[in-house]
């Protein structure tokens, strides 16, 4: 891979072990830049295995990852190129939510000294925002997690059940704002639950089950019935 490379993403036979159990099974993902793809799956499925993996937050036991054309793990500066978000929220407790972002801004090397003040208004959190975070509730450090990700504008979101937590207003907001920021050139990745919402979104839909792809919908968008059928097919279940 080189930085010319056209794709946002290249997965190539990733298989990660933990201890006995192998949660990725040889997966083969390749995602174009500009692209939005929802993963679907159970619990267990391997989503949120593969999206650590992406995001360097956890190390593959075997297989290679390019993100941005730059092969993994990668260097501060490509880190600047990503957001991500997990079940960590990688905030600090004892900080405010305007302390976070402030840190996060001159960790990304955001020049926009309004940026973290304009983010969580957006957010609805400029009445907490001076807050200590460890007295959020699930869905304000989710709403301060999604802030954090998209604060510095990234070129890739890799986001692990974003929608989680959240009141539909707020589902809402983050809708408006994924397809604003695809829109303007991202790529997004994100994993869900919810088939009917995350095809609102994504543009390509991609089903694992026991560790590996079991269905992708490839350069279209699946209609919901076709997604449901290859769920059904794929013997996912909850």
């Amino acid at each position: 891979m080189t930085e010319h490379d056209s794709s946002a993403v290249s997965a190539v036979a990733i298989r990660r072990r933990f201890g006995p159990m192998e949660a990725l099974k040889g997966v083969d993902l390749c995602v174009e830049v500009g692209s939005c793809v929802a993963l679907f799956g159970s619990n267990g499925a391997g989503k949120t295995t593969l999206l650590r993996v992406l995001a360097g937050l956890l190390r593959p036991t075997s297989g290679r990852v390019s993100l941005l054309g730059i092969r993994m793990p990668g260097s501060p500066q490509l880190r600047r190129r990503i957001g991500v978000v997990a079940h960590d929220s990688f905030l600090y407790p004892d900080l405010s939510a305007a302390e976070n972002l402030r840190y996060y801004a001159r960790l990304y090397g955001v020049s926009d000294a309004d940026r973290p003040t304009e983010i969580l208004s957006d957010f609805g959190l400029q009445a907490v925002a001076h807050r200590p975070v460890r007295t959020y509730s699930r869905g304000m450090l989710q709403r301060l997690s999604l802030a954090r990700a998209i604060l510095h504008r990234p070129e890739l979101l890799l986001l692990d059940e974003p929608f989680a937590g959240l009141d539909p207003a707020v589902s809402a907001l983050l809708e408006q704002t994924l397809r604003s920021l695809h829109a303007g050139g991202a790529t997004i990745i994100f994993s869900s639950h919810d088939l009917e919402g995350g095809l609102r979104i994504a543009h390509r839909a991609v089903i694992m089950f026991g560790g590996r792809i079991a269905w992708d919908s490839g350069t279209s968008r699946p209609s919901l019935d076709d997604a449901r059928d290859a769920y059904e097919r794929t013997s996912v279940r909850d």
